[in-house]
C-alpha cells in the first residue's frame, strides 16, 4: 500500500478555514487552487486528506 501514490489537488479556497485544516493542506504540500502535488498513500496522509476531503481531489497514480 505505501508504494502506491495519490495525486492530490485543492481545488476550493483556504480563505476563512479552520487553522487545524490550513495545518493539513501545509503538511500535504498544497499551496493554492489547481496546485497538485503527489504524495504516497500512508495513513498518516490518508487521514489529512480525509480531514479536508471537501477542498480536494484525490486520484490514485
Amino acid at each position: 500500500m505505501a508504494d502506491k501514490k495519490l495525486l492530490v489537488t485543492l481545488i476550493k479556497s483556504k480563505n476563512g478555514r479552520l487553522a487545524n485544516h490550513l495545518a493539513c493542506l501545509k503538511g500535504l504540500g498544497l499551496r493554492k487552487i489547481n496546485h497538485s502535488v503527489e504524495v504516497i498513500n500512508t495513513p498518516e496522509n490518508r487521514g489529512m486528506i480525509n480531514k479536508v476531503s471537501y477542498m480536494l481531489k484525490v486520484e490514485e497514480i
